[in-house]
């Protein structure tokens, strides 16, 4: 979707995917990280009642519970449409078996961190596995990029799965590169690239 943010007599517009599921009928949500840009200073500076214009859904990174086994990469603020994916299944309560790989930069790059751990105590054919490249000394888990030796490891069943990849555009053609090398068909990746974000 397209958000259109009023600046004095500007318009200022940037894309967002939702993180909203489409089970919460009553608000819309997007995610965005305050950078100090214009866009994001006019964001912060909003208030209860001010308006803005939203244009779309346009993207097609959905699911409907059409696939047994999903298998969800993100990379950064691609989390988004991961989340609503999440949000949906467990509100459904659908039996997909979902593995979501987060990779991000550092601890304080991990959103919706709390969120997911809350949404995997109640579903249990969610799981979450979270990797940092930048991570601090005190990080315990996973410093890799995604790699053919990571899904190996974490996700043996990779082959059976349909793959949904959002992220920044260098990371998410990574990605798909990297599936087509290990024989994912075409028809099994559905891809989203953020950018600017």
């Amino acid at each position: 979707m397209i958000i259109k943010l009023t600046d004095g007599e500007k318009k200022k517009g940037k894309p967002f995917t939702l993180s909203s599921s489409p089970t919460e009928k009553d608000h819309i949500e997007f995610t965005k990280k305050l950078t100090g840009h214009e866009f994001s200073n006019i964001l912060d500076s909003m208030v209860p009642g001010d308006k803005a214009t939203v244009k779309g859904p346009f993207g097609k990174l959905t699911f409907e519970g059409e696939h047994a086994k999903i298998a969800l990469l993100s990379g950064g603020i691609g989390i988004t449409p991961m989340i609503s994916i999440c949000k949906y299944c467990t509100d459904m309560k659908l039996d997909t078996d979902i593995m979501l790989i987060c990779s991000d930069k550092t601890e304080e790059d991990m959103i919706f961190k709390e969120e997911l751990e809350e949404m995997e105590k109640q579903n249990p054919n969610l799981k979450v596995f979270h990797t940092l490249t930048r991570a601090s000394e005190n990080w315990t888990g996973c410093r890799e990029r995604i790699c053919e030796n990571l899904i190996l490891r974490e996700l043996p069943d990779y082959s059976e799965r349909t793959f949904y990849v959002c992220g920044p555009p260098p990371m998410v053609d990574a990605m798909v590169e990297l599936l087509q090398s290990m024989r994912i068909p075409d028809s099994e990746i559905n891809k989203e690239s953020l950018i600017g974000y």
